[in-house]
């Protein structure tokens, strides 16, 4: 905030680096990478987006998981890609095995959403060893909360791209600022993606703000370490109450009650004001994804479900 309150009017009334090279120097150097292996975007959406239209062919398949964020078809329909889903195992697993096995590029997200499962990084290695020639893509949007970052596989990987955003353990959805990490040769894919329709994607002030918010990594910390010190009382406060809760290392949490169908949990919470997503898809119609909010936040869904689900 310090930063945004010295943005000038002069450094409004001209363009902005249409490069990012403070905000991908920042970024290059809390991960030890060079900045040309850094690519920024409006949003970790529009970096996906970019990877989809610039790093796959119309004649590639491309995977992914059957329960997963819900754009990666829309933008495989976009863009005109054939997309096949691997099955989740009954504990929203992922079968690693079965990935590598395939030829085809994959798309994941680590964290998944909205299980929350997240992989080791041994696995991801292996889908990323086991066939160089294609292109994996890890969607790490929630990063920070507990998972390991597959960043560090990119001094020997050429064939892996990790995204992020700055919308979750940052704090700045409102920020619009996202970004990808791979080799010089993919970032420069992008670049050329980008500034074929846009060349100034991220206004001056959005620059500034993430510059600072990347260099402030003991707040990102302490921050993160919140939400997962939330996380952890919040599930044993619904395991008491009797809920399944899946494992997570996002700032949400995936469950469900044995008793109790999702839609009348979801429907009771939503009268009390307290808002959590649900999806008419099966097998996770009876499942609730919970943000993991302030311990207010969480006292009160537990009271309203308690109502409920009370043992």
């Amino acid at each position: 905030m310090a930063v945004l309150r010295e943005v000038t009017p002069e450094a409004l009334r001209r363009y902005p680096d249409p490069e990012c090279i403070a905000l991908r120097s920042a970024i290059a150097r809390s991960e030890g990478l060079s900045v040309g292996q850094v690519f920024v975007g409006n949003g970790s959406d529009e970096v996906l987006a970019h990877i989809f239209q610039g790093l796959l062919s119309s004649s590639d398949s491309l995977i992914t998981l059957d329960i997963t964020y819900s754009f990666y078809p829309v933008w495989a329909a976009l863009y005109g890609l054939q997309l096949t889903t691997e099955a989740l195992r009954e504990d929203f697993s992922v079968d690693v095995n079965r990935l590598s096995a395939q030829k085809d590029s994959i798309l994941l997200a680590n964290p998944n959403a909205p299980t929350g499962r997240a992989l080791d990084l041994t696995d991801i290695k292996r889908l990323v060893d086991s066939n160089p020639d294609r292109l994996v893509v890890v969607d790490e949007a929630y990063y920070g909360f507990g998972a390991e970052s597959a960043s560090t596989l990119l001094s020997e990987a050429e064939n892996l791209i990790v995204t992020r955003s700055f919308s979750k353990s940052h704090a700045l959805a409102g920020l619009r600022v996202g970004y990808a990490l791979g080799s010089a040769s993919l970032v420069e894919g992008l670049t050329r993606v980008k500034d074929s329709f846009n060349s100034y994607p991220l206004d001056a002030s959005a620059q500034l703000v993430a510059a600072a918010a990347i260099q402030d990594g003991k707040w990102l910390r302490e921050s993160s370490q919140v939400v997962i010190e939330n996380r952890v009382k919040l599930t044993g406060a619904l395991l008491d109450l009797g809920f399944e809760v899946c494992p997570s290392s996002a700032n949400f949490i995936f469950v469900k009650h044995p008793d109790h169908e999702g839609r009348v949990l979801f429907e009771h919470l939503r009268e009390n004001n307290i808002l959590v997503r649900r999806w008419e898809k099966e097998p996770i119609t009876d499942y609730l994804r919970i943000t993991v909010g302030t311990e207010k936040e969480c006292a009160a869904l537990i009271q309203c479900l308690a109502e409920k689900c009370a043992p």
